[in-house]
């Protein structure tokens, strides 16, 4: 057998690999990415997808893991997972040739985050509110976010906003047991728009399973203060109309986006005792749950 010759590294162009994270959560009712403060050139001072680059003993899915507890401290082990598209316009880092594999992630359960590594900072931001940055500055060179991170925000935004209509995806935003208003909250945010609660059960019925009463409630029809805390709603609906701040900085600047402070939950209330429910390990929806719409009324 002719062996097979040597190739000559130096033929084949050098580029730099990169792993970018996109990740969600429903914090106080509404939809929230995960930005980090440039702490280094290039685009210091500028909000930006976490991430970074690759090394050479690790794969995409592992950089992301790294990147992502070096420069917020989360932990993506207890993560939704999914790789969103590759991105690699040449001229999409001003260093080198780079290409970036994307990941958008959904974290459930909020952990304090902090910036390190190349990261000042790190903060959950309103979607809407980095949406209207971003829109506002379409037509201007260089974008809101650093990069090209305002094309991969975007198309992971649309992604998730179109899962949710053929998937049960809604769910890895709920802690393991939910309520129903709990889980038509992550549509209503996520979407933007109200959703009917008479037809949602109809909707969404076969992904999640009923849990017997007897696992809350003190069993005597009333929901105690405890039992009350790990609901969602109680919250949510008190600061799902919360609005956002957006101040414009001068026209030759980005607008500037305001991250969450640490809130205060609103006092628990006691009641009757919710049903609450878990998933039903169904992955889609069938038929589809059409998003809202004036041809698609929930």
């Amino acid at each position: 057998m002719t062996p097979e010759p040597s190739h000559d590294p130096s033929a084949y162009p050098e580029f730099a690999v990169t792993a970018d994270l996109i990740v969600f959560t429903i914090r106080d009712g509404r939809f929230k990415v995960l930005l980090v403060e440039r702490g280094q050139p290039p685009f210091l001072g500028r909000w930006a997808l976490p991430g970074g680059f690759l090394r050479e003993d690790e794969s995409a899915e592992d950089a992301a893991h790294r990147e992502l507890a070096e420069e917020t401290g989360l932990d993506l082990s207890v993560a939704h997972l999914e790789q969103l598209a590759t991105f690699s316009d040449p001229n999409r880092d001003p260093r080198q040739r780079v290409v970036t594999v994307a990941f958008w992630a959904i974290l459930p359960h909020l952990g304090r985050v902090r910036g390190g590594t190349d990261a000042a900072r790190a903060e959950w931001f309103d979607v809407a509110e980095v949406e209207a940055a971003i829109a506002d500055l379409e037509d201007q060179p260089g974008g809101h976010l650093a990069f090209d991170h305002d094309e991969i925000l975007t198309t992971a935004l649309t992604r998730a906003r179109d899962k949710l209509e053929y998937t049960t995806l809604a769910v890895k935003f709920c802690p393991d047991e939910f309520t129903l208003t709990d889980l038509r909250l992550v549509y209503e945010a996520i979407w933007n728009v109200p959703v009917d609660p008479r037809n949602f059960v109809r909707k969404i019925k076969g992904a999640i399973t009923p849990l017997e009463e007897a696992t809350h409630g003190a069993g005597d029809g009333t929901w105690s203060e405890p039992e009350a805390s790990k609901a969602w709603s109680m919250q949510l609906l008190e600061q799902r109309q919360r609005p956002t701040t957006f101040d414009a900085s001068p026209a030759n600047q980005a607008p500037t986006l305001h991250a969450d402070a640490e809130s205060t939950a609103p006092p628990v209330r006691r009641g009757r005792r919710p049903s609450f429910y878990s998933w039903s390990g169904k992955e889609v929806l069938s038929p589809p749950f059409k998003r809202p719409g004036p041809k698609n009324e929930v």
